[in-house]
């Protein structure tokens, strides 16, 4: 399976999904922003960091560049997408997704491992996951507060386009267990056809049980299956 990822100025998580993707044996290119064109890819990955240092706001800049305009259109194509983090503020800032990435609840910096619940299991990015499995998960962002109008949010929870949500080790969903306050304790969402997620935990840091944990290596697996 071949996997782009793209770099920009700021990223700082390019290297860990790519090493993930290779452990799993994803034929992996690392893609340049300024670049005008994609290799051939069946996945595209738009890693977490600060591209641009977050300058005006989190990946408003990274949403323009030439790149972009190819993720677009494979993405409108049918090609599977993966935003983390930065990444998943990149995919809103374009409009891929719907939605934004607000200031943390506390308007702090958050950096700790936390709870997900699978909530949707029956998609590419999820399938090796049980329903309601709890996966441990970390995180490390300044704007992870998922908003969105109300309209959008009962599509996103009648269409099942919620694939995660914040909670604690037992899998309870409490206002208590959202760390940045996002909507309904959202931790990512699909777009409708499911071929785009943008999520803000970083499953890329847990494909290791010796280092940190294996909760995100089932994603990458899910891909593959």
């Amino acid at each position: 399976m071949n996997s782009s990822v793209i770099v920009f100025p700021g990223s700082n998580c390019d290297r860990d999904i790519a090493v993930a993707l290779e452990k799993l044996e994803f034929k992996n290119t690392m893609v340049w922003h300024k670049d005008i064109t994609l290799p051939k890819s069946d996945l595209i990955v738009v890693p977490g960091g600060f591209s641009y240092g977050d300058h005006l706001r989190s990946g408003a800049i990274a949403a323009k560049s030439n790149i972009l305009n190819e993720v677009i259109k494979s993405a409108n194509d049918g090609c599977l997408v993966l935003g983390i983090c930065n990444g998943f503020q990149i995919l809103t800032e374009t409009g891929l997704l719907k939605g934004v990435l607000l200031r943390n609840k506390n308007l702090k910096f958050l950096g700790k491992d936390i709870y997900v619940k699978t909530i949707n299991n029956n998609n590419k990015f999820c399938n090796k996951y049980k329903q309601d499995q709890v996966l441990k998960f970390n995180i490390a962002h300044n704007e992870g507060n998922y908003f969105t109008s109300l309209d959008h949010l009962k599509e996103l929870e009648d269409k099942n386009l919620i694939p995660f949500k914040y909670c604690d080790e037992k899998g309870n969903i409490k206002d208590e267990n959202n760390p940045n306050g996002s909507l309904n304790n959202i931790a990512g969402i699909f777009n409708d056809k499911k071929n785009i997620l943008g999520m803000m935990p970083h499953p890329e840091r847990m494909v290791d049980q010796m280092i940190s944990g294996d909760d995100g290596i089932n994603l990458f697996k899910s891909l593959l299956n």
